[in-house]
């Protein structure tokens, strides 16, 4: 049982770290963008138009990571609910045999 409980321990922190690279990833890139912006030979017109469209693309990207972050988070939930019901079992069997 020990080595179940360690293989979901490093997937859970795998998990944990793919979320926490993609959030710098997306950091990265909103600040590289907004550098790219503000030095780039446009007008001001166009310009905002395109910050505007960035924004817009960017809220989407948001919005589906945090969509996978709740996926994750509830998936990784559900697992730690499956494991303290197996932990239960096992307290029940050995609380059993005890007695007899």
């Amino acid at each position: 049982m020990s080595d179940r409980n360690d293989e979901d321990e490093i997937l859970e922190q795998e998990e944990e770290d793919s979320v926490s690279r993609l959030a710098w990833f997306l950091t990265g890139a909103v600040i590289g963008a907004t550098v790219a912006i503000l030095y780039a030979p446009k007008s001001g017109k166009d310009t905002r138009r395109y910050i505007a469209d960035r924004a817009q693309q960017g809220k989407q990207v948001v919005s589906d990571t945090g969509k996978d972050i709740v996926d994750a988070s509830k998936e990784m939930f559900e697992r730690g609910r499956r494991l303290v019901d197996e932990a239960a079992d096992l307290f029940d069997r050995a609380r059993r045999m005890v007695k007899g």
